[in-house]
């Protein structure tokens, strides 16, 4: 029994609660190899045997001391999954432009994706050095200000929305963040009407932040826009609770995991950003 009544474990056996007991591995040397006698199996006071129980009660001491005893002090605190969501979402923070950009669309009822999600575009649009993107579902703006940012100095960005009022202030937000004109293109129309008139293989990313149901048919044109080694992601795409949004997104799922030429990854940023790259 150790102190306090708790029972003897042995090495690396699990307490009640699942933590682990780590003890030394010397073996303790026992009373028939001389601990009894107060000379040593040498017949030295310093001997083997004796150095051996010193350094192993000493390694006891300090194992004991970095290992929590069931029962001797409380579970130490752990982080909520909101505040881990909190911090995820603080670590690239916003700057002037894109918090103006995100006011706005507020203002007109448009939804963004949040600053977790728009750096992993930033990211992602940088590590493919992008040149040439398509973005279905323009906004206020902000995700498209983070693509731009990721990409190559002369890259285009083509972004398209139905709604006139979103390309007005994705274009003042892109003024105001010093990108020319020359660096995007901005269609008003049904991406699904638009997309088919786009040149297949010729774009590095597709990002789709659009009306869920359509996410389907939205992987089924923007798959062949891309190049082999191309990026289409999905913001959104995690599970939903209402129909006909929930049936769409398991049937997106479905579909980047069944096709052999993509390769998919889901990252828990927003309510869950998909990517799947063009494998050939």
């Amino acid at each position: 029994m150790f102190p306090g009544g708790l029972p003897a474990r042995g090495p690396n056996q699990p307490a009640p609660n699942g933590s682990v007991l780590i003890m030394a591995h010397q073996r303790v040397p026992r009373v028939r190899d001389g601990l009894k006698d107060p000379k040593s199996a040498t017949g030295e006071e310093g001997s083997p045997v004796r150095r051996s129980v010193a350094e192993t009660m000493r390694s006891w001491d300090a194992t004991l001391r970095n290992v929590r005893l069931t029962g001797c002090a409380g579970e130490p605190p752990a982080l909520s999954a909101s505040a881990v969501r909190k911090y995820v979402e603080s670590f690239a923070p916003e700057d002037e432009v894109l918090a103006a950009a995100r006011e706005r669309g507020e203002e007109m009822g448009a939804t963004s994706i949040g600053p977790a999600s728009g750096a992993a575009l930033r990211f992602l649009a940088s590590t493919l050095t992008a040149r040439a993107v398509v973005e279905i579902g323009t906004g206020a703006g902000i995700s498209g200000l983070w693509l731009l940012r990721g990409m190559a100095p002369d890259g285009v960005l083509t972004s398209i929305d139905a709604e006139p009022e979103h390309q007005r202030a994705a274009r003042r937000a892109f003024t105001e963040a010093a990108f020319p004109p020359s660096r995007y293109r901005l269609i008003m129309g049904q991406a699904l009407d638009v997309l088919p008139r786009l040149t297949d293989g010729g774009y590095d990313l597709v990002f789709v932040h659009a009306a869920k149901p359509e996410y389907p048919r939205y992987l089924e044109t923007g798959v062949p826009l891309l190049r082999p080694g191309g990026v289409i992601a999905f913001d959104g795409a995690g599970p939903a609770v209402t129909e006909p949004a929930a049936a769409a997104l398991r049937l997106l799922g479905a579909m980047v995991r069944d096709d052999e030429t993509l390769i998919p990854l889901m990252l828990p940023l927003g309510d869950g950003l998909l990517l799947a790259l063009r494998a050939s």
